[in-house]
């Protein structure tokens, strides 16, 4: 973990965080996020007598649960118990908390939407526009978000008919791509854009967009063409492919002199889990 821990509210009560640079992921305190939800007078007591109920989750626990770095009630630093994003809505399927409900609730609707996803993927499209509206973006960038979704999909499909393994592969070849075009590769962008866990494209302004797509079907045409039989091929092939859009960036500073790189950003750093709670509670389902 770093040193960019926090105390985030909800109710007026604290939620400590802690991001690990390493994972990319929020890390939160589990008994700050059981405080928020049951009201319980003795938190640990709480989490004992949860775990007692719920044989799987007291299984699993130390796979669900990490201890993080953060500060304690004494002001010191100490090694609390906490879990990600994921780690926490599992923690909430085990909460018998009327505040725990609306989580519950919108874990089976997301559940079922995933479902008929899987039967109709146009839906998968449709909710993403929904979602995009729903945080105030434009269409147009919408509409190059959408087509930027379309292109890198193609990329992969390519990419797994060469063999090419998701995971660390797959960002190994994200990353030759992206030094090619952008001259940084996809952590350091988030850093310029001061992202966390949030997503590098949604946070792109058009234009970047625009070049990223240039960049990802340019690799897809040539990788198409050459047919590179393995993964050192495939590296080569992600650079030559993001170069050609390399150039247009170039191209496009020097008649604008402006930098098409820029640190803007249209996320609001604010706590997941708050934002999770309000979003819940302003959507009716």
């Amino acid at each position: 973990m770093n040193e960019n821990n926090k105390i985030q509210l909800f109710e007026d009560k604290r939620i400590r965080t802690a991001w690990d640079e390493e994972t990319q992921e929020w890390y939160f305190s589990v008994s700050d996020i059981v405080a928020v939800l049951t009201d319980s007078a003795d938190v640990k007591q709480y989490i004992k007598k949860m775990r007692s109920r719920d044989p799987e989750l007291h299984l699993k626990w130390g796979t669900i649960c990490t201890p993080v770095e953060m500060m304690a009630a004494d002001g010191k630093k100490r090694r609390i118990t906490a879990a990600s994003a994921e780690g926490v809505l599992r923690l909430i399927q085990s909460v018998p908390s009327p505040k725990a409900e609306p989580f519950k609730a919108w874990l089976a609707r997301v559940g079922s939407e995933r479902i008929d996803e899987t039967i109709d993927p146009e839906l998968t499209i449709e909710r993403a526009l929904e979602t995009y509206l729903k945080k105030g973006y434009g269409r147009e960038w919408i509409n190059q978000r959408l087509q930027a979704i379309q292109v890198r999909k193609e990329l992969t499909d390519e990419w797994d008919n060469r063999g090419v393994k998701k995971g660390v592969e797959y960002a190994i070849l994200t990353d030759e791509i992206s030094k090619a075009w952008s001259g940084m590769t996809t952590r350091r962008y988030k850093e310029l854009k001061g992202l966390k866990k949030e997503n590098l494209r949604d946070n792109m302004t058009t234009l970047e967009l625009v070049l990223g797509m240039l960049a990802e079907a340019t690799t897809t045409e040539i990788s198409k063409t050459e047919e590179p039989g393995n993964f050192n091929e495939n590296v080569k092939v992600a650079q030559r492919g993001g170069s050609v859009a390399g150039v247009a960036r170039q191209a496009v500073e020097a008649q604008t002199g402006k930098p098409v790189i820029t640190s803007k950003n249209a996320a609001q750093l604010n706590t997941l889990v708050t934002n999770m709670i309000e979003d819940i509670a302003d959507d009716p389902g």
